[in-house]
């Protein structure tokens, strides 16, 4: 067998009448940017995840960007204030600290789970930290009721960089939430999406994500008036009014035609993001091998499971394994035509664009980048192509 990481392809042509048609619409309207389509996606981006406002931007490191900078123009936040941010994350997410010249303090992640170590977070508080960011990473949720405890007692925002995590449900472990949530968090233990947790989320729909628009975009999600308004107005060069230019802003929108494909392909994310589950559950219980470490799923429980308490669920935008023997296998697979991603070689810290991090040590993110490495996994694998990787891996 020959199989992809990921077939773009064939994952859209499962849509391709409807996109067409919603390529052919934007055509024939002679409207591009900033009209009924975008307003449309967004309307139902803001229902599905269950928030007020839906922000459509360029990509989903302008989410994060535009959040920070609202954040900066309200007063909220100022050069020199720190985010605590994990330490085990795709660069994205600390770029867009260090654009608004604010500081990231990186904590190390959860070995098991590959997030934020939530229990970490309060020894890096200081009286300088604003807010915490959060990420869904690989599509796993990222989140507790310790988080929100601790975010109400320094009076810190939560950020969420939800960019592999859309549709990814969470629900509180207990049965009520404690009496003074953070802004934005619903005080019934009722399943919430990712992206409706913290005060504010950025989204991307990079092609090769869960919900993956055919060419850049991203959005940002809130139940914030104000922070959507000023965030609305940063994305369009600082404009709420046309030539008037209230903040220094950039020039971040989402097209006509990706906010169109992208309406096409919301309507299905459920359930694509169920036979990705399939896929996970299926190499969960059927890699045998001891050199390999498996995703932790000991906290997944079904979404439509009633009769017990749902805790977290996971959306599998990538599944993870972690070996020693990395390369070799990487190089089997291959071999085998299996194609792997390695999601991420270089740990932030030890990039070149943070050269002077490159001397610290954060020995749990070092060991998970050495390590790692991303089986395929999507909508359209047959389960076939499935069991053909799970015979090859457990043959290494």
């Amino acid at each position: 067998m020959n199989i992809k990481f990921l077939d773009l392809q064939k994952i859209n042509n499962k849509y391709e009448d409807e996109l067409k048609k919603a390529a052919s619409d934007v055509i024939d309207s002679g409207w591009y940017l900033l009209g009924e389509r975008v307003k449309k996606f967004e309307t139902e981006l803001a229902t599905f995840v269950g928030v007020k406002h839906a922000i459509a931007c360029a990509n989903g490191l302008d989410a994060l960007r535009l959040i920070l900078k609202a954040y900066i123009e309200l007063g909220v936040m100022s050069e020199g204030d720190e985010i605590i941010v994990p330490a085990n994350t795709y660069i994205a997410t600390i770029l867009a600290i260090t654009d608004n010249r604010l500081k990231p303090v990186l904590v190390e992640p959860d070995i098991e789970t590959y997030n934020l170590d939530i229990s970490k977070i309060e020894k890096s508080i200081t009286d300088r930290t604003k807010a915490i960011m959060v990420v869904h990473l690989y599509g796993n949720v990222c989140w507790s009721d310790d988080l929100e405890i601790l975010a109400k007692k320094y009076n810190l925002k939560v950020i969420e960089d939800n960019a592999q995590a859309i549709g990814a449900f969470y629900i509180p472990q207990h049965s009520h939430r404690h009496a003074e949530p953070i802004e934005a968090s619903p005080l019934n233990p009722t399943p919430m999406r990712t992206g409706s947790l913290g005060n504010a989320a950025g989204f991307s729909f990079y092609p090769g994500k869960n919900l993956g628009a055919l060419g850049d975009s991203g959005a940002v999600t809130t139940n914030d008036d104000e922070l959507a308004k000023t965030i609305r107005a940063l994305a369009n060069y600082g404009s709420k009014q046309k030539y008037i230019n209230e903040f220094q802003g950039l020039n971040s929108r989402m097209d006509e035609i990706q906010a169109a494909f992208l309406s096409v392909k919301l309507k299905h994310i459920d359930t694509e993001n169920n036979q990705r589950n399939k896929v996970a559950q299926y190499y969960i219980e059927n890699i045998k091998n001891c050199k390999l470490t498996l995703p932790d799923n000991s906290k997944e429980e079904l979404i439509t499971n009633n009769s017990e308490p749902i805790t977290l669920c996971h959306v599998w935008h990538l599944f993870v394994i972690r070996t020693k023997e990395r390369d070799n296998l990487q190089n089997y697979l291959t071999e085998n035509g299996i194609q792997t991603l390695i999601h991420y070689p270089i740990p932030p810290h030890k990039q070149t664009a943070y050269k002077k991090w490159n001397e610290f040590s954060f020995p749990i993110t070092e060991q998970i980048h050495y390590e790692v490495l991303s089986l395929p996994i999507s909508p359209v694998m047959t389960m076939e192509e499935v069991a053909y990787v799970v015979n090859i891996i457990n043959n290494y």
